[in-house]
C-alpha cells in the first residue's frame, strides 16, 4: 500500500482524555496496530460542541416519542448542538476509508445505545448516537465500526477488509474514473465478494454489463452495492465456495498429490480443524510457482497487510 488510510475515530478511542469523567477508551489495536497503516482524524461531538471535561453525564431521553440529550434531570439540552455538528462534520467523511465509534455513547454509538424514559423508570438499549448517525446517514458507504466490536476477530477482521477495499475506491475515483476503471476494480474484487454474498456477486457483474447507464450513476450504485454486501460477514461455507473456485485454476498444473493435500486443507478449513490463513497459503504457494494475473490480481488472497495477522485467529 503506498499511502495511508484516513480514518475519523471517536477521540477516546484514540487515547485523548476527553470523556465525561476525563478518561478515555484507548483501543491498544487502534493506536498501535492500525495506526501503522491509518492516519486518523478524532473528533469527541461533545468537546466539539463546547461542553467541558470532566461534565455532568449526558443521556439519551425519551418522551412522547421524541430522544433528547441532555442531562438526566432534563436539563442542557444539547441535542440540537449534537445534530448540526454531526451533520456538518459528516461533510468532511467523504474522503475517509472509515469511521470507528464509540460504542454506547449517547453520541458516537452505532446501536445499542441506551435510551431512558423520562418518567426515570428503565431504559431500553435502542438508540444511535446523535453524532454517529450523521455520519452513517450522509455516507451510507463508508465502512464504520465500533471500538468494543473489534475485539470479535470475525468482525475486526471484516471491517479492516472493508476500510482497505474503500481506500482503493477512493485512489481509483481521485484517479479519474473510466468504464475501464471501473470494470478493472471490480475483476480484482469478484472473489472478495463471492467470499460475502454470492447474490451480491452475480447483481454487481450484471450492474457492470449493462450499457444504458452514465459512467457516474453506474459507479455510485457499484460502489454501495458492493460495501453493502462486504458488510455480511463471510462464513466458513462461503470462504470454501471461494477456495474451490480458486484451487480450480491449477487443476492442470498440480499433480494429483498436490490437488488432494489442497483440498485437504480446504475441507479441514470449512469443518473448523483449521484457520483460513491455510488452504490460502497453500494457495498463495501454488500460485507463485505457476504464475497466473488473473489470480494474482484478486484481493480476496490479500485483502489486507499481512502484519495485521488477521486471519490467524478463524
Amino acid at each position: 500500500m503506498d499511502s495511508k488510510l484516513t480514518i475519523g475515530i471517536s477521540a477516546c478511542v484514540l487515547g485523548q482524555k476527553v470523556r465525561f469523567n476525563a478518561g478515555h477508551k484507548r483501543s491498544a489495536f487502534c493506536t498501535d496496530q492500525l495506526g501503522e497503516f491509518a492516519d486518523f482524524v478524532p473528533v469527541c461531538p461533545e468537546v466539539a460542541i463546547g461542553l467541558p471535561t470532566p461534565r455532568p453525564t449526558i443521556r439519551q431521553i425519551l418522551n412522547d416519542d421524541i430522544i433528547t440529550v441532555s442531562q438526566p434531570d432534563g436539563s442542557g439540552d444539547v441535542t440540537q448542538a449534537l445534530k448540526d455538528f454531526g451533520q456538518a462534520h459528516a461533510k468532511t467523511t467523504f474522503d475517509m476509508a472509515g469511521f470507528i465509534f464509540c460504542a454506547k455513547s449517547p453520541t458516537c454509538g452505532m446501536e445499542r445505545v441506551k435510551v431512558y424514559y423520562h418518567h426515570g423508570k428503565g431504559s431500553a438499549s435502542t438508540g444511535v448516537g446523535v453524532f454517529a448517525e450523521q455520519v452513517m446517514q450522509a455516507n451510507p458507504c463508508l465502512p464504520v465500526e465500533e471500538n468494543d466490536r473489534l475485539n470479535d476477530p470475525v468482525i475486526k477482521e471484516n471491517f479492516i477488509t472493508r476500510i482497505f477495499v474503500y481506500h482503493r475506491w477512493l485512489k481509483t475515483r481521485k484517479s479519474g474514473l473510466t468504464k475501464h476503471k471501473l470494470i478493472t476494480f471490480h475483476r480484482a474484487h469478484k472473489y472478495l465478494v463471492m467470499s460475502h454474498h454470492i447474490e451480491s456477486y452475480r447483481a454487481l457483474g450484471q450492474l457492470l454489463a449493462r450499457a444504458d447507464q452514465p459512467l457516474e450513476q453506474q459507479a455510485d450504485q457499484y460502489i454501495l452495492g458492493l460495501m453493502t454486501a462486504l458488510k455480511i460477514k463471510a462464513t466458513r461455507k462461503s470462504h470454501t465456495n471461494t477456495l474451490q473456485h480458486l484451487q480450480g485454476y491449477f487443476k492442470k498444473q498440480l499433480t494429483a498429490e498436490k490437488k488432494q493435500a489442497l483440498s485437504e486443507e480446504i475441507n479441514a478449513y470449512r469443518e473448523g480443524y483449521s484457520p483460513l490463513l491455510v488452504p490460502l497459503t497453500l494457495i498463495n504457494h501454488h500460485l507463485k510457482e505457476f504464475p497466473n494475473e488473473y489470480l494474482s490480481d484478486q484481493v480476496y488472497l490479500t485483502p489486507h497487510p499481512k502484519e495485521l495477522k488477521l486471519r490467524y485467529g478463524y
